[in-house]
Order: C-alpha cells, then sequence, then structure tokens
C-alpha cells in the first residue's frame, strides 16, 4: 500500500469516526429536548445544560475508542480550547445552538470536525430534531447521504444571507449593521441561531451566504466550513483570505456571490 492509499484510507475512517460521534452526542441530547432541563448561565449572555455537558462526554467516548491519544478541542467542560497546528485533533460542539435547545426550538445540532494540522479533513453535523446529519469527506459533502452543492444564484437580490455567531450586547451597534448590510444588499435575511446549522444550510443551497466579524470559536465553525468547502463553496476572513480556525471574521458563500457578501461582512465594521 502506497503513502497515498494509507493517507485515504486514514481520512475514510476518521470520517466515520466524526459520523458515529456526531451521532452519539446529538442521540443524549435528543433525549433531553424538550424537557425540564435545568439551564445555566455561562458568562454574561451565553447559557449550558447537562445535555450539553452528557452528550460532550459521549462524543469524546465515541472518539476515544479509536483514537485514545488524539487532542480533543471542545466547548464544554476542560477540554482544550484551541486547534493544535501539528498533528490529529478533533473539534467537537455537543450541541450548537443551546439558545435554540432550551427554548424548544429544532434549530441544532451536534458537530464533530477531523482535523489533521491544523486542517479539517472530516466533518459530521447531525441535526436530530430537523431530521438531518450532513458529512463531508474527501469525496465530497452530503445531506442524510445524498449529495450536496451550493446555491448556483448569481444575482444579490435572490440571495438570502444569514448574520451568524452573536454579538455581546456592548456591540449591538455591529449586530445591526450586520442586518442593515444584508437586507439592503439582498433579497433575503434569516437569522437561524445556530452555526453549525446554518454553515451545512449554505452548502446544501438553502441559503446563498453567512456574515460576521467577531472571531468564531472553533467548535461553532470547523465542521461547517469544511462542509460548505466540499460542497463547492467558499469561505475567507474579512481580509478576503482563506478562513482558518483563527482568523477574525467568518465569510462563507456559495462562491458566485462572495464579493458582495464579503463587502456586506466588511460594512459591519465601517459601513461607509
Amino acid at each position: 500500500m502506497t503513502d497515498a492509499d494509507e493517507r485515504a484510507d486514514d481520512v475514510a475512517e476518521r470520517a466515520a469516526v466524526a459520523t458515529r460521534a456526531a451521532e452519539a452526542g446529538a442521540a443524549v441530547a435528543r433525549e433531553g429536548f424538550r424537557s425540564d432541563i435545568d439551564v445555566e448561565t455561562k458568562g454574561e449572555d451565553d447559557v449550558v445544560t447537562e445535555a450539553d455537558r452528557a452528550a460532550q462526554r459521549a462524543v469524546i467516548d465515541e472518539i476515544r475508542e479509536s483514537y485514545p491519544d488524539d487532542a480533543v478541542v471542545g466547548e464544554e467542560e476542560d477540554e482544550r480550547k484551541t486547534v493544535p497546528e501539528e498533528g490529529p485533533a478533533w473539534v467537537i460542539d455537543p450541541i450548537d445552538g443551546t439558545h435554540n435547545y432550551v427554548r424548544d426550538i429544532r434549530v441544532w445540532a451536534t458537530a464533530v470536525a477531523a482535523v489533521v494540522d491544523g486542517e479539517p479533513v472530516a466533518a459530521a453535523i447531525v441535526a436530530p430534531a430537523l431530521g438531518d446529519t450532513y458529512t463531508a469527506d474527501a469525496t465530497g459533502a452530503y445531506r442524510n447521504g445524498e449529495p450536496i452543492s451550493v446555491s448556483d444564484a448569481t444575482e444579490p437580490r435572490r440571495a438570502t444571507v444569514d448574520p451568524t455567531i452573536w454579538w455581546a450586547y456592548d456591540a449591538r451597534d455591529e449586530y445591526a449593521r450586520a442586518c442593515e448590510a444584508i437586507v439592503t444588499r439582498f433579497g433575503d435575511m434569516r437569522r437561524l441561531g445556530a452555526a453549525q446549522v446554518v454553515l451545512p444550510t449554505v452548502a446544501a443551497g438553502g441559503l446563498e451566504g453567512t456574515i460576521t466579524n467577531v472571531a468564531a470559536n472553533p467548535w461553532d465553525t470547523v465542521a461547517g466550513v469544511f462542509v460548505i468547502r466540499q460542497a463547492g463553496g467558499r469561505v475567507t476572513d474579512l481580509a478576503g483570505d482563506r478562513w482558518r480556525h483563527d482568523s477574525t471574521g467568518l465569510v462563507a458563500s456559495n462562491d458566485a456571490l462572495h464579493d458582495e457578501v464579503l463587502a456586506a461582512a466588511r460594512a459591519i465594521e465601517d459601513p461607509n
């Protein structure tokens, strides 16, 4: 077997583990959805539940069965918070969209990305309350096992864009400018409230783009960014350079409208 074959087999196995791990975490989270679950405040405006912690443990347990020594980057508990630049790692979010989750809104997901030397090689995003599982590997991007691709829209007025992540209360002027930048440039706006649902929705053509000017956490983004790229989309930072897990700003699009989506993102900080 050649080195290329070995690498391909390794990526395929990591993709399979990512899917199993995301499914395991999503199953745990689904059990607590729309139940009388305690909600705690984390920071000024974030929330967490025991379902987040239990789902993360389920994700990690599944990963550890196959890769006991790999680094894990996770939102909850004591997992590391940065993506290593060398070696294999896993970036996980047990419940992305917890604000939706605790309000009994179905738009939330469990996300798992396999990363090697700082770059994602496989991803799985399971949104059990929506009935959707998104996966991406070396062969492409899929929803419920069927290939997906980004929208072919080329006219801004036929595009819908989402302002993603979240702006702190002391940055609501930026949130307002993000909304204005979208509604004055594109046909419509959505705010789904869960980045790891928004990003694969761009990949599947349901949205033409999504924007933020903040430095997003890797667990909120890495899996979904990889799904978009494998579906033919484009993801950059505010400078227009290729997005990385440590970038400031995230601009994702169907590629055809990327210049317009990027201009909207830049208008958040410089509206003139």
